[in-house]
């Protein structure tokens, strides 16, 4: 909390469960693929999964991140396949689930994880900016869930799908056009297939989690403490952003069977956040416009130059 906040000093607060709170074998013989598993949330989330005794498959851009993370879990005892894809394109999502079948012998779930986003005023954004999001975000999870729907309906097998939202996905925010016209998709993807794939068994969900802090994407959202020093903390009921741990027990329930009758559901943890202030980046606008565009831009990563021609 910040030290102006009056009620710190008599806020009680509730610490998460840091002991197991799951049976060691609740996800056995289960393969769960992950989109952008190789950090952050979606390393978090593979973490949870595999001390549930979850196979996981952990897919992003990078290679070595994937690589790194994947030597992580397997420290763990976690079975972790990584397999390099781009979401965006639905010939390496193709290949990507072909692989990890191929590897595993299955897929039973998948988490939509892969994400983008940055801060900026509408009037700046550009086409290309925009794309970049809305095609990793919307296009990117669609990809991965019909490529996964479709090996579960073939095999006709049960199965959990399971994507991470936010809760500007139905308040919408200010400063992140791109994500909230995807998120919103998302959800809507996710409320449509749970109908029309029921039928199958196949359930599809939501997570909509409020601030988290990981490395790189935090930094990118999160402008310079003298600037927003507290404002994160404000806006929370709880009075603390989350842990790691919370989301990860949150996404084992919802893609184990002890949820199996939750199908079209968004579950929010964010501390109440959302209810005491719709868009997570509207207070931003109290602000001076430029002011806030200054730090926008200085919280860019410097585009890198290209190499010169022979």
């Amino acid at each position: 909390m910040s030290a102006a906040d009056p009620n710190e000093s008599r806020r009680p607060s509730a610490q998460p469960l840091r002991t197991p709170v799951f049976a060691r074998d609740l996800l056995k013989e289960r393969v769960i693929l992950i989109t952008g598993g190789g950090s952050g949330l979606g390393l978090s989330m593979a973490e949870g999964l595999g001390a549930v005794a979850a196979q996981v498959i952990i897919t992003g851009r990078s290679a070595d991140r994937l690589g790194a993370a994947a030597e992580r879990l397997r420290s763990q005892g976690i079975k972790v396949q990584p397999l390099c894809c781009d979401v965006r394109e639905p010939e390496q999502v193709a290949e990507a689930v072909k692989k990890g079948i191929e590897q595993c012998g299955r897929i039973d779930g998948l988490i939509n994880n892969a994400a983008g986003n940055f801060l900026v005023a509408a009037e700046d954004l550009t086409p290309g900016g925009f794309d970049a999001v809305v095609r990793t975000v919307l296009y990117g999870t669609v990809n991965c869930t019909l490529e996964v729907g479709r090996h579960l309906i073939a095999r006709g097998a049960p199965g959990s799908v399971l994507s991470i939202l936010t809760p500007y996905a139905w308040t919408g925010s200010a400063f992140v056009l791109p994500s909230a016209c995807a998120k919103a998709g998302v959800l809507a993807m996710t409320r449509s297939l749970a109908v029309e794939w029921g039928q199958y068994g196949i359930r599809l969900n939501a997570i909509a989690p409020g601030p988290f802090p990981t490395d790189g994407a935090w930094q990118r959202l999160v402008p310079e403490p003298s600037l927003m020093e507290g404002m994160v903390q404000r806006r929370i009921p709880m009075g603390r952003v989350g842990e790691h741990s919370e989301l990860a027990n949150l996404a084992v329930f919802l893609m184990s069977d002890a949820s199996p009758y939750q199908n079209g559901d968004c579950v929010t943890i964010d501390g109440g956040s959302w209810l005491s202030g719709a868009g997570e980046f509207s207070e931003y606008t109290a602000l001076p416009r430029e002011q806030v565009k200054t730090v926008f831009r200085a919280m860019r990563p410097a585009k890198k130059a290209k190499a010169s021609a022979p």
